[in-house]
């Protein structure tokens, strides 16, 4: 694990006090997308360490104490930037379900955290569309509306990828 990133242990505890009380909604949420994240962790290709850590922080700019311009994914990696999170992690959080499609429609700028397209991204959009499926009902205004389509086709290939790994690798598609 690089040195830069504190451990699991830590990322989930921060996640947990911005969350759990003021958003438990999204609390539940993170716990499910850091559920499939574990089990997802060991595909071919995948980042594992970027992966665990950017699924259990991934909610963590819809709270209050790190909401800033209104747009969570950028909330949370500004707020993950001042506490020193490595750049592939801030990158994968800002990044999130092709945030980038909302947030030109939104205009907001996410240049300043760079974007890949990696088996380490397409799994861990995996684990929020998998967590969203098992969370409870979540507002249809939250920000994951994309009346244009980009959005939801961008995530429909990172699923398609992801579950071609998951079967290559011979794993059921829900644990």
């Amino acid at each position: 694990m690089p040195s830069d990133l504190p451990s699991f242990a830590a990322s989930r505890a921060l996640a947990e006090t911005l969350l759990a009380d003021r958003r438990p909604e999204w609390w539940w949420h993170t716990q499910a997308a850091a559920r499939e994240a574990v089990r997802l962790a060991d595909l071919p290709g995948v980042d594992r360490e970027s992966l665990l850590h950017a699924a259990v922080l991934l909610d963590v700019g819809r709270s209050p104490a790190a909401a800033r311009t209104g747009f969570p994914p950028l909330d949370a990696a500004r707020f993950l930037r001042a506490r020193s999170y490595p750049a592939r992690v801030l990158g994968l959080v800002a990044h999130q379900l092709a945030a980038d499609v909302e947030a030109e429609q939104v205009g907001v700028d996410l240049e300043a955290f760079e974007r890949e397209d990696s088996p380490t991204v397409d799994t861990l959009w995996w684990c929020a569309l998998v967590a969203d499926a098992a969370a409870a009902p979540i507002d249809a205004c939250d920000g994951r509306t994309d009346t244009e389509g980009r959005r939801r086709d961008a995530t429909r290939g990172a699923v398609a990828r992801t579950r071609a790994r998951i079967d290559a690798a011979g794993w059921p598609v829900v644990a």
